[in-house]
């Protein structure tokens, strides 16, 4: 009987750290469709804690995973404003790019799971730049050419996203094997 117990209780162990691999590997998938992944790999990093003890990777880890992946949500919120200001465009257009491509993120996802999301991100942001300065400038070109900073700043924050996810999975599994 105690030989079936052990049995079970290593099975456990090896079906949490599988559960650990999964969301670490979910976590950096929706990080390069361009979901917030980060806080799914701050919850793999949670979810060993108690599978590895108190030392590694430590409660620490979780929480700074967290908030890093809140520090990158900002820089995403703001990049479609930065892109577009870099650009030339107006204060107006910067917010207008941030307000479409939160309405085009939800609008996106909803029409085309995962991957709308960041499809109408792009979509929105650059629809609501172009509307702005188009009106203020009257002319199509440079209003193309000032929106498309807000795509360019989304597709940078895409990369940033994916090499964050990477880093922290790559600290998860060092702190694991390593320590």
């Amino acid at each position: 009987m105690e030989t079936l117990l052990h049995l079970l209780q290593q099975a456990a162990v090896w079906a949490g750290w599988g559960g650990v691999g999964v969301l670490a590997l979910l976590g950096l998938l929706l990080s390069c469709l361009g979901i917030s992944g980060g806080y799914v790999i701050a919850l793999a990093a949670a979810a060993a804690v108690p599978l590895s003890g108190p030392d590694v990777p430590g409660w620490g880890v979780p929480i700074a995973f967290a908030l890093t992946a809140g520090a990158v949500d900002v820089v995403e919120w703001m990049a479609s404003h930065w892109g577009v200001r870099r650009r030339g465009g107006s204060r107006l257009a910067g917010f207008a790019a941030m307000a479409g491509g939160l309405l085009g993120l939800i609008l996106g996802s909803m029409i085309l799971p995962l991957v709308g999301s960041l499809l109408g991100m792009m979509a929105g942001s650059f629809g609501l730049a172009y509307w702005v300065e188009r009106h203020r400038l009257q002319a199509s070109a440079p209003a193309a050419h000032i929106a498309t900073g807000a795509v360019l700043a989304c597709v940078a924050v895409l990369m940033l996203k994916v090499a964050v996810a990477l880093v922290l999975v790559a600290v998860l599994v060092g702190g694991i094997l390593f320590t």
